[in-house]
């Protein structure tokens, strides 16, 4: 008896291992399965990288008094650089040196972010009196807001499209294997 408890434990580790390994990652070169969950965890995490960046040149930018397409400009040149940070930031604890991780995170969210910010300023753009509103208006927060929400919905089916053809946040599931 006490011998059989020494032979599970292996197999069950060895059991362990081929399950802890999502079942749509590729091996060589072929697209992972995307499924609308996985297209909604890359584009929150996108979003996340986004939204900081974007409230924060919202901000600086209605803040400092700048005209709206200045703002929009300052918007978007920080989405993505928190977009990028934030997919940097996960694939450099993997242990991929700074240049590699930097490829990495443009394959991963370039189209992402492009498409995010679009729709979003478009937005913040159409909704009337949004971007003239000021920070201490509920206007601004709510059609910011309102923006990221059409962005996210947006995005996803463009995230699922990227993942299912090997392309977006598909490139980095390979230094993902605790995620």
């Amino acid at each position: 008896m006490d011998h059989s408890s020494h032979h599970h434990p292996a197999t069950e580790h060895d059991h362990a291992h081929h399950t802890a390994e999502p079942a749509g990652r590729p091996h060589s070169s072929t697209p992972p399965v995307a499924t609308w969950g996985m297209a909604a965890q890359a584009t929150l995490h996108c979003l996340t990288g986004c939204a900081i960046g974007e409230v924060l040149g919202m901000v600086i930018g209605t803040a400092a008094g700048l005209s709206n397409i200045a703002t929009v400009v300052l918007a978007v040149a920080l989405a993505f650089v928190f977009g990028y940070a934030l997919t940097m930031r996960g694939v450099l604890r993997a242990g991929l040196d700074f240049r590699a991780a930097l490829k990495v995170a443009l394959a991963a969210d370039t189209i992402s972010i492009a498409v995010m910010e679009i729709l979003d300023n478009a937005v913040m753009l159409t909704v009337p009196g949004a971007m003239d509103a000021g920070l201490s208006s509920w206007l601004f927060w709510v059609a910011l807001a309102g923006a990221l929400l059409v962005a996210f919905v947006l995005t996803t089916p463009v995230n699922k499209w990227l993942i299912s053809r090997g392309k977006g946040h598909a490139v980095m599931h390979q230094y993902h294997h605790g995620h």
